[in-house]
């Protein structure tokens, strides 16, 4: 069962767990008020019908809390694992960009791992659907940059084709993200596969 949050705690909540995470002073919550926060916000979204814009998820973010799935626990229908917060050594980005100006919601999607001077990245285009806040996305290209130089790239599966059907993919065959928060400080959103993820902007000082 989910412990029950005001609607003022959740945001409280992860706001502290956004400012603890980058050294701030400030101690994590654990990881259960973190997932309960997080699915507070989650409720909270769908009673109030809340709509957020693609503009608002333009930028650079740090993948801070997350949970995987599995078989011992259910919430709101979907089974959750404890969640975890990403450790310092490993940095996680993810960020959208716009490309066309026609359209305010399309645009790119990069996800990012970074180990010391290793950097996976992978790209590829993104689509908003802003009545149900749902970002779909598909990565198309990878690269692998040491010390600041790109030493390998590739294109994912059918690359340049996959990206021009893209368009023409319906959201139940496309990977997404379903967006419940979003401020300027940090974005929430449950995975295709059930998960929840929080992030914080990285450009914040």
């Amino acid at each position: 069962m989910m412990t029950r949050i005001d609607t003022d705690d959740f945001v409280s909540i992860l706001t502290q767990a956004a400012a603890a995470y980058r050294g701030k002073n400030h101690q994590l919550p654990t990881k259960e008020e973190i997932v309960n926060a997080l699915l507070a916000a989650e409720t909270v979204a769908k009673q109030q019908r809340l709509n957020y814009n693609f503009e608002s998820l333009v930028g650079k973010w740090r993948l801070c809390f997350a949970t995987g799935t599995k078989k011992a626990r259910e919430r709101g229908g979907i089974i959750l694992g404890k969640g975890w917060y990403v450790p310092k050594l490993v940095t996680i980005h993810i960020s959208f960009s716009a490309t066309l100006e026609s359209d305010v919601n399309r645009g790119e999607i990069a996800n990012q791992v970074q180990l010391g001077q290793i950097l996976l990245q992978l790209t590829g285009p993104a689509k908003y659907l802003g009545k149900k806040n749902i970002l779909a996305f598909d990565f198309t290209k990878m690269f692998l940059c040491l010390f600041g130089r790109t030493v390998y790239q590739q294109q994912i599966r059918s690359g340049k084709s996959q990206s021009e059907n893209f368009d023409n993919q319906p959201i139940a065959k496309l990977p997404f993200f379903a967006f419940f928060l979003v401020n300027t400080d940090l974005i929430a959103a449950r995975g295709r596969g059930g998960g929840l993820a929080l992030w914080i902007r990285e450009d914040v000082s």
